[in-house]
C-alpha cells in the first residue's frame, strides 16, 4: 500500500495489524481521481481511519486538515507513524482514538458544518453487529450536521445488497462506483423537510 499521488506520492504505508481490509490502491486512486480538485483545502473527516490511507491522500493531493478517528489504538499508532514518515503530521492532522459512533454524538458544536468531505470505511456489514453499525452512521444526524453547504460524504461498503437507509433516509445518492466487491457510495445530506421514501439511484 502506498501513497498514490501528491507531495508524499509513492510512499509506502504502513498498515496495522488490526486492519484487515484496508482500501486498496486502485479504489483510493479511482476515489480522488472522481473528487478532483475538490480536495484541494478541503477539511476532511477520514471515519474507521484504520492505517490514514485515505486521510493522507487527501493531505498529500493538498487538504487543508484532516481529522482520523479510530477505535483500536495500534491502528493509531500507525496512522500517526505513516504522517511522520510522509511529513504530513501537524496541526492539519489530528488523531482521536474513539469508536466513531461514540465521536459523533460528542462532536463539539464547533465542528458543526466543519467538513467538506467525509470518508468512511466501516467493517462490512456481515453479521448482526456491523449491519447495525453501518445503519446507525447513515442515521447519523449529528454526521450529516458535521458537513458543509455542498459537502460530501464517501462510504465504501460491500457491493452487494441495498444499504440500510433507514426511514426516513438522511441521505441523497448522488453517484455510485464499483470496483470488484467494493462499492463506493457518494452521499449529500437531505434536508428533513425534502427527505423522499428513498434516496434516489
Amino acid at each position: 500500500m502506498r501513497v498514490i499521488a501528491g507531495s508524499a506520492g509513492g510512499l509506502p504505508l504502513t498498515v496495522p495489524k488490526s486492519v484487515t481490509r484496508p482500501t486498496t490502491d486502485r479504489v483510493r486512486e479511482a476515489l480522488f481521481s472522481s473528487l478532483g480538485d475538490r480536495v484541494l483545502d478541503a477539511a476532511v473527516l477520514d471515519l474507521y481511519a484504520g492505517s490514514g490511507a485515505l486521510g493522507i491522500e487527501a493531505l498529500s493531493r493538498g487538504a487543508a486538515s484532516v481529522v482520523f478517528v479510530e477505535a483500536d489504538e495500534r491502528a493509531c499508532e500507525t496512522i500517526r507513524g505513516n504522517l511522520e514518515r510522509s511529513r504530513l503530521a501537524g496541526l492539519a492532522a489530528e488523531v482521536r482514538r474513539s469508536r466513531v459512533l461514540d465521536y459523533l454524538k460528542r462532536l463539539p458544536a464547533g465542528e458543526t458544518g466543519r467538513f467538506d468531505l467525509v470518508f468512511a470505511d466501516p467493517p462490512y456489514a456481515r453479521d448482526a453487529d456491523t449491519a447495525a453499525e453501518l445503519a446507525a452512521l447513515l442515521q447519523s444526524e449529528p454526521l450529516a450536521a458535521a458537513l458543509r453547504e455542498g459537502g460530501l460524504f464517501v462510504l465504501e461498503s460491500l457491493d452487494a445488497g441495498e444499504l440500510p437507509w433507514g426511514q426516513p433516509p438522511r441521505w441523497e445518492l448522488s453517484r455510485e462506483r464499483r470496483y470488484g466487491g467494493t462499492r463506493l457510495n457518494y452521499l449529500r445530506p437531505l434536508a428533513a423537510a425534502s427527505r423522499p421514501e428513498s434516496p434516489d439511484r
